[in-house]
């Protein structure tokens, strides 16, 4: 009896020792992220709402010293957005519109990123109760996220296969709900990828010589006007420095091509004790605008206008953030928030209004002409 109890602990402790340790799977992840100059991944993104869930194909792609591309694509509307960060500066990019956003901003450091290898692995280093648990395909790290846009998102899980190999991201909020999910389809750690590979002008469409001719320049601000309770934006010049330039079109743009709305869009997201006061259209050079007004608790404006493709490409400078919203990315500056989906651009500015009930309301606009209250 004595020697059979010795074989079994013999036996246990063989066992044991080809066990992989928690911290060991965190260490090669952190190793094998590290090490890579280069990488493709592609796979999917979903992100769910209170009712829909809205799906992204999606390719990113990353080189050392700070580059980064990410390729995302609505699988409903097939609206494509780019992000694009060389080494000078931050890009979100519609080519479909020729249109970008240009970022002075940090990301995407300043935030947790699904989709990004080096995000997961900042997410994991900068919580000390990550966790590793064995699932039966290999291991599940767990750790705190960081979305200072989003304080929804708690925290996520990262799916590793048996050989440690990144497959899955979900994001969850407090109630155990997945929020956000990435499903990894092929990943390349040795994508021999060159700065060259992160350019502006490769989704710059060359614009048409025409004969110049001289017209009267037109701000495309200067018919939107706004009282001064209505805590109104839109109305500031190009000399504003606080002016973050959403709505504005520069000189040579090249737009020809007029259009109109023809149904308002309206919220179905409206914060509590606030109520839509006045709805007007205005006629613009490039068609008409609908200028939104909500009055109450939580005052805000927003102006909703169809998009119109540029022969140039139209560049916006904002002093904010890229943020994604359920069906698009928008630009996130101090007291407002663009985007642009459905053949639609809205811009939504308020000082009272927080980050969280901005995307509320943005993810809210769908093509029902309801609205939570009418006062």
């Amino acid at each position: 009896m004595k020697k059979l109890a010795v074989l079994l602990c013999l036996g246990l402790f063989l066992c044991g020792c080809g066990k992989t340790k928690p911290e060991d799977v965190i260490k090669d992840f952190k190793n094998s992220v590290n090490n890579v100059k280069s990488y493709k991944v592609t796979g999917n993104m979903e992100i769910s709402n209170d009712e829909e869930t809205f799906t992204y194909s999606l390719e990113s792609y990353y080189l050392k010293d700070n580059y980064y591309k990410v390729i995302l694509v609505n699988q409903t509307n097939n609206h494509e957005q780019i992000i694009l960060k060389n080494q000078n500066d931050i890009y979100v990019i519609t080519p479909a519109l020729n249109k970008s956003f240009k970022f002075q901003s940090e990301w995407p450091g300043n935030s947790s990123q699904a989709y990004l290898l080096g995000s997961l692995l900042s997410d994991i280093e900068n919580d000390e109760e990550a966790s590793v648990t064995e699932s039966d395909n290999g291991y599940v790290i767990k750790s705190k996220v960081n979305y200072p846009n989003n304080e929804e998102l708690k925290y996520e899980k990262i799916y590793l296969n048996d050989k440690k190999e990144i497959e899955k991201v979900e994001v969850f909020n407090e109630n155990d709900i997945v929020k956000i999910k990435v499903t990894f389809d092929n990943v390349d750690l040795k994508a021999g990828l060159k700065t060259s590979d992160f350019k502006l002008d490769d989704y710059v469409k060359e614009e048409k010589e025409e004969p110049k001719k001289e017209e009267n320049k037109t701000n495309t601000n200067a018919d939107t006007k706004c009282t001064d309770d209505q805590n109104c934006e839109t109305d500031k010049k190009e000399d504003d420095p606080s002016y973050d330039g959403a709505l504005q079109k520069p000189n040579g743009s090249g737009a020809k091509n007029t259009a109109n709305i023809e149904n308002i869009i309206y919220p179905l997201y409206i914060p509590s004790n606030t109520y839509l006061t006045s709805s007007e259209k205005v006629e613009t050079t490039s068609g008409n605008r609908v200028i939104l007004t909500f009055s109450g608790d939580k005052n805000f404006v927003l102006i909703e206008e169809p998009t119109i493709a540029s022969d140039a490409m139209e560049i916006v400078p904002v002093y904010g953030e890229p943020l994604l919203l359920s069906e698009t990315i928008g630009a996130l500056s101090a007291n407002s928030l663009s985007w642009d989906v459905n053949d639609i651009s809205y811009y939504l500015a308020s000082t009272e209004l927080s980050v969280s009930e901005m995307q509320l309301i943005a993810n809210s606009l769908g093509n029902a002409s309801l609205v939570a209250g009418i006062k």
